[in-house]
């Protein structure tokens, strides 16, 4: 059986992270060179605690600001070069394999009387590499296909309120059409009605005329 203790040693061989924390002074700046393949992603997370003189204790102070800057050593170019505050994180990808440099430092200068004294934590973790184009492509021709089923569905809805505008529009004429006709039909019987009246009128008229004459 293998021994507990060599079990955990190749457990810590195996590990990506490395977190330690460190001193530094207000002009110092510290550098951790990372032996990085191509297309690794890196991510570094920092908390930086100033000594404080009143507490007696290593305390948070706002103003404090951390400077990170990542070179490549075999060319010199500047992968990351920012200032965050007092604690935060950082992110990059190697672009060529080699020795990265992964330098911190404070925004702070040194004095003529006064030193700063600063306890900074750092866990840098050296990810995997770049996630699978294909699996990438895959998922972007799911997406796509997913984007054209709702296209198709709002075509046929579309469709579907078209069919109803034109079937509104046929009942709309035809009630209109309908509306029509029965004002005719009304107006028509009025004009039959006034014209029976009136030879009906005309009719009696002549009768009693005719019944006097006698």
């Amino acid at each position: 059986m293998v021994p507990r203790s060599l079990a955990l040693f190749a457990l810590a061989l195996v590990t990506t992270a490395q977190a330690l924390h460190l001193y530094l002074d207000a002009e110092d700046k510290r550098c951790f060179v990372e032996e990085l393949p191509t297309d690794t992603i890196v991510e570094g997370h920092y908390r930086a605690l100033e000594w404080d003189e009143t507490l007696n204790t290593y305390s948070i102070n706002e103003n404090l600001g951390i400077q990170v800057d990542v070179e490549e050593m075999a060319t010199d170019h500047v992968v990351v070069k920012t200032r965050g505050p007092h604690e935060g994180r950082f992110t990059f990808t190697s672009h060529e394999a080699g020795d990265h440099s992964i330098c911190l430092s404070t925004n702070y200068t040194a004095g003529w009387f006064t030193s700063r004294h600063i306890k900074l934590y750092i866990d840098i973790v050296v990810g995997a590499s770049k996630p699978d184009v294909e699996h990438d492509r895959s998922h972007i021709g799911e997406v796509a296909s997913k984007i054209r089923e709702l296209n198709d569905r709002l075509r046929d809805i579309r469709r579907e309120q078209q069919y109803q505008r034109e079937r509104e529009a046929a009942f709309r004429d035809l009630s209109e059409a309908t509306n029509f006709r029965a004002v005719w039909y009304c107006v028509g019987q009025i004009v039959v009605l006034v014209a029976t009246c009136t030879w009906q009128l005309r009719h009696l008229r002549r009768f009693f005329e005719d019944r006097k004459m006698r």
